[in-house]
């Protein structure tokens, strides 16, 4: 379901958006984003903060955005960066 979101707002290849879509399942199961901010992760909760991100930003650079947002306010979020290397 986030990975046709993904693609329908953003765009990006399929191994971008699987990527994305795997990454943002793993936050969800670690539980860190809803223990420090009350917020569960949902598909509406993360196209929600990447259209936050500056318009001009790769499906990857949005996610990474995002996170390193929730990183320099709570720390303890770098695990869930995707390195651009692997995604595009």
């Amino acid at each position: 379901m986030l990975r046709a979101e993904l693609a329908d707002t953003f765009g990006g290849s399929e191994r971008t958006r699987r990527i994305v879509a795997r990454t943002a399942s793993d936050l969800a199961d670690s539980g860190r984003l809803e223990g420090d901010m009350g917020i569960e992760v949902t598909p509406r909760t993360v196209i929600s903060n990447l259209e936050d991100a500056p318009e001009e930003y790769s499906l990857v650079e949005r996610w990474n955005w995002w996170v390193g947002s929730l990183d320099l306010s709570h720390g303890g979020y770098q695990r869930f960066f995707v390195r651009t290397n692997l995604a595009e």
